[in-house]
């Protein structure tokens, strides 16, 4: 298995589902941990078993997908609480982000963008090789962003990103950074600067250089 996997990070509102989308559309194939969280969550998904059996019916909407506000107030209000969930989502992310970016890079994938937002807080950054891209901006604008999409408060927000890393702890990982703090034209640039560089480095790792 050869090939180029670029881990992308950066915290909440900082723009790194567009930024994904951008190389995605100049042929990268994208991995996204927090889909393959989704996936796992749904009813029916391969977690649900687990969340139910730790943490309650409480947390298990009607529908029997796991009831992403009640699990948010949960986490965010109990240190430990979060940690178990981690514990149970983690591992089985890991195994099939893992799957997934073997599948691409055994196929005609440019290179691989692996989204993983909590890269930083799983302590596996720079573990797969490859590059680490951070997508940065102000903490004022995240704050913004997310309360413009979200509908949250700031303290809310705040709370978010109070449990993520911090960004100096993102940027210190980073192999290339993404500076969001203008529009998406400013974005696209910079993301089509950085897939020339990552098709250069994908075709020396492939060529054996």
């Amino acid at each position: 298995m050869k090939g180029l996997i670029v881990e992308l990070t950066g915290g909440i509102g900082s723009g790194k589902t567009a930024a994904a989308d951008m190389f995605a559309v100049r042929g990268a194939v994208l991995v996204d941990a927090d889909a393959i969280a989704h996936e796992l969550t749904v009813p029916g998904g391969a977690a649900m078993p687990a969340i139910e059996a730790e943490f309650g019916r409480e947390v298990i909407a009607e529908s029997g997908a796991l009831d992403r506000a009640a699990m948010r107030r949960l986490a965010f209000g109990d240190v430990s609480a979060r940690a178990r969930l981690e514990r149970i989502l983690h591992p089985m992310i890991r195994n099939e982000s893992e799957a997934r970016v073997a599948a691409a890079l055994n196929s005609a994938a440019t290179y691989v963008v692996l989204v993983i937002p909590l890269l930083v807080e799983s302590g596996q950054a720079r573990s797969r090789g490859g590059r680490t891209l951070v997508v940065d901006c102000p903490e004022s604008l995240q704050v913004e962003r997310v309360m413009a999409r979200n509908g949250l408060r700031a303290d809310e927000v705040e709370a978010i990103m109070q449990a993520q890393a911090s960004r100096a702890a993102r940027l210190a990982v980073a192999d290339d950074v993404i500076l969001n703090d203008r529009g998406l034209e400013e974005l696209r640039e910079q993301v089509a600067a950085l897939h020339v560089k990552y098709s250069t480095l994908a075709d020396k790792i492939r060529n054996g250089g």
